[in-house]
């Protein structure tokens, strides 16, 4: 089945506690789409990028498979810039330097070979883009996926709850849950985030893993103990990534197959931060994920006599 993605394809300058970076790819939509392409074939992109980004890095991303005929070049245009520094326990970072630049004006525009896609990943990005990208689609996906952030609450709360109406799914951390629903308890924050539209949300919890809701229903997900973690960037949209492109690869969404999506997806996120960028995402073997997947199910099995 079709996915579509649209987000952000960017430039990052990393430090963390291991060392830093200069000018490497990232972007929600950038994550998404490597992290999707390991399971699903079609892996389509809507973004947009200046004329300051490298011919080679659009075709790293060809090269895994996706398709950037939706990916806008704005030739006397710059690129969106996120700087960031971490703090010693990785869970806190500081934002040193935002440049929206070509993103500031991004228009999405639907190739008519994206149309009829089953799938849509709406990655991170200003609420009001991410509902005209919902409106410009012909026919309603299987499965619209939202990502959003504390930002978007804070300054862009009504457009946000416009775009949630529209959605079948909801991704966000515990913090942005407990802003947008206004409870402590995230029980009580699922339910009055998913009247607001998605009939189903995940809670992500970074190091402690992820919860799913729907209707009544609960499911949790470990993280998996790292050795070592390089670089939390990009964690969460690997995890999203994985996730909806295991749905699109088993064409199947119900509750007990995003169970098994949301392993997927942990075992991607679980990659990503064990280099800078997207550098651990891109030289993965079907082997490695499949071995990383039996960590996670020996982590959370066990019987009862």
């Amino acid at each position: 089945m079709s996915l579509l993605t649209v987000g952000s394809v960017a430039f990052d300058a990393l430090e963390t506690p291991f060392g830093k970076t200069d000018k490497i790819i990232g972007g929600a939509a950038t994550y998404i789409t490597l992290a999707a392409s390991y399971f699903t074939q079609q892996n389509n992109l809507v973004a947009v990028v200046g004329g300051d980004f490298p011919q080679e890095m659009i075709g790293l991303l060809e090269e895994h498979g996706v398709d950037t005929k939706g990916l806008e070049i704005v030739q006397d245009g710059k690129t969106f810039f996120w700087s960031g520094k971490y703090h010693e326990d990785m869970n806190t970072r500081d934002t040193l330097i935002t440049e929206l630049n070509v993103m500031e004006h991004f228009d999405p525009i639907i190739p008519d070979s994206y149309q009829g896609t089953e799938f849509l990943m709406l990655g991170n990005t200003v609420p009001a883009t991410q509902k005209l990208v919902i409106e410009r689609l012909a026919k309603r996906p299987k499965l619209i996926m939202l990502d959003t952030m504390n930002l978007w609450m804070n300054i862009a709360l009504d457009d946000l709850k416009a775009v949630l109406k529209l959605v079948d799914l909801l991704t966000i951390n515990d913090e942005e849950a407990r802003l947008l629903s206004g409870e402590y308890s995230l029980r009580k924050a699922a339910k009055k985030i998913m009247a607001m539209g998605p009939k189903t949300l995940i809670i992500k919890k970074g190091e402690h893993g992820a919860l799913l809701f729907q209707e009544d229903r609960i499911f949790f997900a470990p993280a998996l103990p790292l050795e070592e973690v390089f670089d939390p960037t990009g964690a969460g949209d690997s995890f999203a990534g994985g996730f909806i492109g295991y749905l699109a690869a088993t064409d199947d969404i119900s509750f007990d197959n995003m169970k098994r999506a949301i392993i997927y997806g942990s075992a991607m996120a679980s990659f990503c931060v064990e280099k800078f960028g997207t550098e651990r995402l891109v030289n993965l073997s079907k082997e490695e994920i499949n071995a990383r997947v039996q960590e996670f199910v020996k982590l959370a099995s066990f019987d009862i006599q």
